[in-house]
Formats: C-alpha cells, structure tokens, sequence
C-alpha cells in the first residue's frame, strides 16, 4: 500500500471519529473530544442525550471572546435564545450586559457566556438532573477550550450543574470557590434581579453590586500577575 493510500485511509478513520461520540447520556464524552468550539457547537446541533433535542430550534452553545479570563455560566436558554441560537440575549442578557459594563467589563472582549444546558426545556422550566448530566460534558469541553481564570455562575441551577453544590443561592453567592484551578463565584441570574428591582441596601440589586466589584478586583489582580 502506498503512503498516499495509507494517509487516505488515515484521513477517512478521523472523519468519522465524531461520529462515534457516545449520543447515550450515560456515556461519558471524553475530554479533549473536541480541537475547537465549531466542532462542538456542530455536534450540539445535532444532539440527542437528552429528550430536548427533540424540541429545540438551535442548540446554544455560547458567545463572547474564546480566550476570555471570565466565563459566565448560566442555567438553560429562553424563547430568544433558542430562536436565535445565542446565550442571555433577552431581557435577563440584555441586564447581565449592563452589569457587567458597570465595571468595564465587555462581552464580546472579556467574557464568554454559556448554559448549562444548550437545549431549551419546555416552558422555560427548570433542566432537570439527567438532563443537566447529559450536557455537562459539552460544558467541560468549552471550559477546557476556553480556560477562563474566573466563572460566574448565575443562579442555584448553574451552581449544581457544575459544581454539584445544592445550597441555595443566597447563602452563597459573593463566595469564591475552587473548582479544578478555576475561582468560581455564584452570583444572582439576571432574571430574579428582574423580579426584584430595589436598590435598598442588602436588596439583591445591591448585592449584585458588591459582587460584581469583588469580580472586577479578582480580574484585575489576575491580569496583573499574568
């Protein structure tokens, strides 16, 4: 056989290792799966772990800067996000954007944004545990490709999905927490600051507020020292 011929079948064998990724939730994807974000967005689209594949218009994979530091994590996408295939474009982005640009903080520049579950769940409800399971391993594959310093988990839901934390959200938002090299706070998801408009002291309006300085600060000193 010659070396053509050898580099053909070569080429053909690695062409169809995607297709061999396990589609059975209970099956693992191996990390280091996927050489870029494009290949994982594209086997996203095409999912079927969980029951929501079957009910999404777009797999929502993420936006913002692949080598951000800052990587914010949140719980599922919405009727707008599922439309238009992009994480927090909503009202509950649209206010995460203005959070983060009251500490100069620029989404498509600092930051990178994504779900815990890339499928919409009926009725905007909450993912349940297989389902959060199923998707998990695109969440670590996005981590290890984009390798941010500091992650923003934006409610109770993205805590557990990643961390398997189950405190509530108030306990422990503003904490920083370890996980696998990264330093994660818990913060509020934009949508219950929504449902909560006060900016009286100790409202979650202003906890936010202290919360996302502590970010700022953590980010700058990072930037500092790197």
């Amino acid at each position: 056989m010659s070396s053509e011929q050898q580099l053909s079948l070569f080429e053909e064998s690695n062409s169809n290792q995607k297709e061999l990724i396990p589609t059975d939730s209970k099956i693992p994807i191996p990390s280091g799966t996927y050489a870029n974000m494009t290949e994982l967005a594209q086997h996203c689209n095409q999912c079927h772990r969980c029951e929501l594949g079957k009910t999404r218009t777009h797999a929502v994979v993420g936006r913002g800067n692949l080598e951000a530091k800052i990587m914010v994590i949140g719980e599922a996408p919405g009727q707008n996000e599922d439309e238009t295939g992009l994480p927090f474009v909503g009202r509950a982005g649209q206010l995460l954007e203005k959070i983060l640009a009251s500490v100069k903080l620029d989404t498509e520049k600092d930051v990178y944004i994504c779900n815990i579950n890339k499928c919409r769940p009926p009725n905007n409800r909450v993912p349940t545990n297989e389902e959060m399971e199923a998707c998990k391993p695109y969440l670590l594959e996005q981590i290890r490709l984009v390798a941010p310093k500091i992650i923003l988990l934006t409610g109770a839901t993205a805590v557990k999905g990643l961390l398997g934390d189950k405190r509530g959200i108030t306990k422990i938002r503003g904490t920083w927490m370890e996980w696998e090299g990264h330093l994660c706070m818990p913060i509020f998801h934009p949508s219950y600051l929504l449902r909560n408009p006060s900016r009286e002291v100790n409202s979650p309006k202003w906890l936010m507020w202290q919360d996302i300085q502590a970010v700022r600060a953590k980010y700058d000193e990072i930037c500092q020292n790197s």
